[in-house]
């Protein structure tokens, strides 16, 4: 009788266009709802979000100063290169999806927004994660024009308001769905000159790992997208204490988690903005501008106006 033998892959970190592991040498195995196990992820420590940090840090005056036309082709690229990959990322959502277990942090996610994502395949969620990032390779050229604006002055002057992008952002994603609540996080402050650091689903961090392999062939400048896969209750002091984290956009996070990120903002004035008892498949609130605008500060330009 043949035995097929399964050899687990290890996902790494994805860190400045590489592939890490963490410098900790911790692991977590990831299982099905069967029980079954369908891989390992690196468990990310202080240092690793601290390299990852330094590494967005580096990466971001390039990227703000990309035009907004090449920002909004790399979205589209990533794009395509998610969906290249929607058969895996589905089997590897689907697998987890069901399970008992809610994962570390899930408490106090609202229970309606779970149930809603409870109801959707691997398929919907990778095909709604495309057309999300899509929304917002679409935003790139044009939430100035929205979220900008020219104001009414006295005098012989031209006065603007516009946005530019606040820095490094720490994308903490939802348990649940994983892919989706992830991009939705991310993509906002991408296309608006963010670099970001994202903190993978504790229930479910294989597909975040897929995503770093698909912004690896997609043409994704180097730091401009770092994931780290791990725990979340471990890795979000950090996050809330890191002084070169200029804003924080969490999903879903459970009542102790988003008080511990606020505190940090007091203590060190980066922006939060957590999201609760969404829902991540409505593209019509998600792929707002609004989702667009905690990631921004603006500038007011005062311009002499001809006679």
């Amino acid at each position: 009788m043949d035995q097929r033998l399964d050899v687990l892959k290890t996902y790494k970190l994805y860190i400045d266009g590489k592939f890490p592991r963490s410098e900790s040498g911790r692991s977590v195995a990831i299982e099905s709802s069967a029980g079954r196990v369908l891989g390992h992820v690196c468990r990310a420590s202080r240092k690793d979000l601290r390299e990852a940090v330094e590494a967005a840090r580096r990466a971001q005056p390039a990227w703000q100063d990309a035009t907004a036309y090449l920002r909004g082709q790399i979205l589209y690229r990533i794009a395509e290169m998610v969906q290249g990959k929607r058969d895996e990322l589905a089997e590897l959502l689907d697998a987890r999806q069901g399970s008992a277990t809610a994962g570390r942090g899930a408490r106090g996610r609202s229970a309606k927004s779970s149930a809603r994502t409870r109801a959707r395949s691997g398929r919907d969620e990778v095909d709604a994660t495309v057309d999300r990032l899509v929304s917002f390779a679409g935003w790139a050229d044009k939430y100035a024009q929205v979220l900008g604006c020219n104001n009414p002055v006295a005098g012989p002057h031209y006065n603007f308001t516009v946005p530019e992008p606040c820095g490094v952002v720490a994308a903490v994603a939802p348990d649940r769905p994983s892919l989706l609540g992830l991009v939705s996080l991310a993509a906002p402050a991408l296309c608006a000159g963010n670099t970001v650091v994202c903190i993978a689903s504790d229930f479910n961090p294989l597909p975040a790992a897929v995503l770093a392999e698909a912004c690896a062939t997609g043409d994704v400048p180097a730091g401009v997208i770092n994931i780290l896969t791990g725990v979340r209750t471990e890795l979000a002091p950090f996050v809330a204490g890191h002084r070169d984290i200029d804003a924080v956009h969490a999903g879903d996070v459970d009542n102790e988690t988003a008080a511990l990120l606020r505190g940090g903002a007091a203590e060190n004035i980066k922006r939060v903005t957590t999201r609760t008892g969404v829902d991540w498949f409505d593209a019509a609130a998600c792929c707002s501008p609004w989702w667009i605008e905690p990631m921004i500060e603006m500038k007011t330009i005062w311009h002499p106006a001809s006679a």
